[in-house]
């Protein structure tokens, strides 16, 4: 008896022991779970933390208060405020002579240009874009906040240190010294950056806008949405109710899972060789940038139709043809409206996805530095990630910033469609 009571409570330490470990393993396992989500966590909070310490600045600009005489001379010798007239007017010229009257000290040549370099290049434009607007300041003298330059936004932003050897910067210390001049005037202020989201791109950073990479997205993610969509969810439809089980459909739905996994490069090279080389469709185009992101995000979103259409009961289907619907009635009628949300869903993630990739579109020529707002799928045009790409690969100081912020916006936007799958998601789907 003692041994039998021996050896049961021996039993009974070695279960609790084992429990003791299991729940420590259960324990270290829980632990480990919760240092990667904190590990990652803190990486996205890192990656996100850089871009926007890097970018904010970006959505800011300095500016400089000009007294312009608008010489009618220069502008319109002829006094016809012909429009043509007042757009070819030598406008560069009547700025330089309002930088050398507000330092009439500035004599030499080197001086002059290192004074002409405290405005952009683009002054001249503000001043046009003023008299065009009104053509009566021809003869008057003008005062315009015009565009600083890159390196005045920089210094003023406290990117550029004056403590720096004068050789260690790209503002030498009489262009600061002016500076100074002038913010004690209230002549420099720094507001509101516009022309970030108006502009299009420009070789001069404190002139480079995102305006025309987002209308080229937005062109080309249109073009996806009318030609992946529809074709999606109906051959999501017809492979899920309709097609027969046979070798030929297992090879194409094999097909459509290997093409939701190759690199986005290889669409990227089946456009150039197809669309531009053999159809000879327009170069640069938003068109054919959307047939190639069309063609990638395709098989995502069959995927997820699929899924959402699976998803619906088969009670569902079998009241329908019960009650005497046919088979294209019950899916237009019972199905496809329950497996809307998820494809919905699935088309959404599809297209946040397209809006991020850059391979494709470079292979296709939509990395060509564009200037002009593309007013159509087939004028030439760029896109946000590809500008994003153009302007990391610039020298400039001023251009960190503006990748960064146009790295903001395109984040808000993929974010903000992500956020949409999910409410439609939680807004119409149906537990069963």
């Amino acid at each position: 008896m003692t041994d039998a009571l021996s050896s049961r409570a021996d039993t009974t330490q070695k279960v609790r022991a084992g429990l003791r470990r299991r729940y420590a393993a259960e324990r270290r396992f829980k632990a480990y779970g919760l240092a990667a989500i904190g590990l990652a966590l803190l990486m996205l909070a890192v990656l996100f933390g850089t871009i926007i310490a890097n970018g904010w600045s970006a959505f800011r600009q300095t500016y400089v208060l000009m007294e312009v005489l608008v010489d009618e001379a220069e502008i319109d010798p002829d006094g016809n405020r012909d429009p043509a007239a007042l757009s070819g007017g030598n406008y560069e010229k009547l700025v330089k002579q309002s930088l050398s009257a507000l330092f009439p000290e500035v004599k030499k040549r080197q001086e002059k240009r290192d004074l002409y370099d405290l405005v952009s290049s683009g002054a001249a434009y503000d001043l046009r874009d003023a008299v065009m607007a009104d053509p009566s300041l021809v003869g008057q003298t003008l005062s315009l906040w015009v565009h600083g330059s890159d390196d005045v936004d920089m210094y003023m932003k406290g990117y550029i240190s004056a403590d720096l050897p004068e050789d260690a910067r790209r503002v030498s210390d009489k262009q600061i010294a002016r500076i100074e001049l002038l913010r004690k005037q209230g002549r420099i202020s720094t507001g509101f950056n516009f022309q970030f989201f108006t502009g299009g791109d420009s070789r001069e950073p404190e002139l480079a806008g995102i305006a025309g990479a987002a209308l080229g997205s937005l062109w080309t993610m249109l073009v996806v949405l009318i030609l992946a969509f529809p074709m999606g969810v109906m051959s999501a439809i017809y492979l899920e109710e309709f097609a027969p089980r046979n070798r030929w459909t297992d090879i194409i739905e094999v097909n459509i899972n290997n093409l939701a996994a190759v690199p986005s490069i290889v669409f990227g090279l089946l456009g150039l060789a197809v669309f531009l080389n053999f159809f000879g469709m327009p170069r640069s185009a938003p068109l054919v940038g959307g047939l190639v992101l069309a063609l990638m995000t395709l098989p995502t979103i069959i995927i997820a139709g699929r899924a959402a259409l699976k998803a619906v009961p088969p009670s569902i289907r079998e009241g329908a043809l019960g009650l005497g619907a046919s088979r294209m009635q019950m899916v237009a009628g019972n199905v496809l409206p329950l497996a809307m949300p998820g494809m919905l869903t699935g088309a959404i993630i599809g297209m946040a996805r397209a809006l991020g990739e850059t391979a494709p579109l470079l292979m296709i020529g939509m990395v060509a530095f564009i200037v002009d707002l593309p007013k159509s799928p087939l004028d030439a045009a760029t896109a946000l990630p590809v500008q994003i790409y153009l302007w990391a690969d610039s020298p400039e100081r001023a251009f960190v910033e503006r990748t960064s912020a146009a790295t903001m916006v395109l984040l808000a936007f993929l974010i903000l469609m992500n956020l949409g799958a999910v409410l439609l998601r939680k807004k119409f789907e149906r537990r069963w």
